[in-house]
């Protein structure tokens, strides 16, 4: 049986981690600026650190199970939010935001991001209290989920979006230039929108629909609120220097989204699982559940988080330096 994580350090926790995201907002508007190579460095190490300390708080103030679940938890997030950011730099790309404005852009993407997880953290908690059937439904849309991120391409997930960002355009008038991260300016007298609007839009339902991914993801590693909001604050932690740390390298790793889609599937797997063990809809096996379902650990779970992200990377780098030598060959 798992311990009790006090009132104290969950309250505590959640404060901090909010002030530091307060701060690191308020130095990307005060501070508009093209973070340094080592720079970005630092505060990922940074975050990368904190996060492995809040996990050694847990398991000193909670047990070994806390702490393991925030781990996998953090690296699931973490993962999912790497994805995010390739898309990322595709919305950047694509509306050709100036770099020394990127900065304070992407801070608002972040900040949707969370806001948006925070809203399906809440009725995510609430409906698997309430209807336990609920993770056969988190399971089947994460393996369907994994199925898309495989074969789908981020540039065809891209063409809906703007239809709508058309859309806009014929309806609304927008001046051709960015002026930072402001939504409004004003031309030859009159109140116009800047492409600061459109760029918000594409961001927003960029965090939307991988909200609607990720937040199941979290749930099959557990369903303890405070750890399913902890891991994704601290994955979204660093995310902004992380854009500017690896650039177009994102898009280089060309095997990232298999190792994203294994752990998705394999997720998506562990909850039907769980959701058959602890079955209570009348119709299946009488409302018992299922003997022969396992319940696989949070260890195991770990393991295949960090093996297909390790395999997905190695094999995107080792292809990288193949097709570098066979252009210099």
């Amino acid at each position: 049986m798992q311990t009790v994580i006090p009132a104290w350090f969950e309250i505590g926790s959640a404060v901090v981690l909010v002030l530091i995201l307060a701060v690191d907002m308020f130095l990307a508007f005060r501070r508009p600026h093209i973070p340094s190579t080592r720079e970005s460095a630092f505060w990922i190490a940074f975050y990368v650190v904190l996060a492995l300390l809040f996990a050694g708080a847990l398991w000193a103030i909670g047990d070994a199970d806390h702490a393991g679940e925030f781990v996998a938890g953090w690296l699931t997030e973490y993962s999912l939010s790497i994805d995010n950011l390739f898309v990322f730099l595709l919305i950047m790309a694509r509306f050709s935001v100036p770099r020394k404005y990127q900065q304070e852009i992407l801070m608002v993407g972040i900040v949707l991001a969370l806001i948006f997880r925070g809203v399906f953290i809440v009725l995510g908690a609430q409906l698997i209290e309430h209807f336990s059937w609920i993770f056969y439904l988190f399971g089947l849309f994460l393996i369907y989920t994994a199925a898309n991120q495989a074969f789908t391409n981020h540039d065809d997930e891209m063409e809906n979006e703007s239809r709508i960002i058309a859309f806009m355009r014929r309806r609304m008038r927008f001046t051709p230039h960015f002026e930072g991260a402001r939504l409004r300016t004003v031309v030859d007298g009159k109140k116009v929108f800047t492409p600061a609007l459109i760029v918000f839009f594409a961001l927003g339902s960029t965090d939307l629909v991988f909200a609607l991914d990720s937040i199941p993801a979290i749930f099959g590693i557990t369903t303890n609120p405070f750890l399913v909001f902890a891991a994704n604050v601290f994955a979204l932690m660093g995310l902004r220097q992380l854009y500017f740390l690896l650039g177009d390298l994102v898009e280089k790793l060309v095997y990232l989204k298999y190792g994203i889609a294994v752990i998705l599937a394999f997720i998506g797997v562990k909850l039907v699982l769980h959701a058959l063990h602890e079955n209570e809809l009348p119709f299946l096996n009488g409302g018992k559940g299922f003997d022969w379902a396992p319940e696989i650990p949070t260890i195991v779970s770990l393991g295949v988080i960090v093996v297909a992200m390790a395999i997905a990377v190695v094999a995107s780098v080792v292809k990288l330096k193949m097709d570098s030598r066979k252009v210099t060959g």
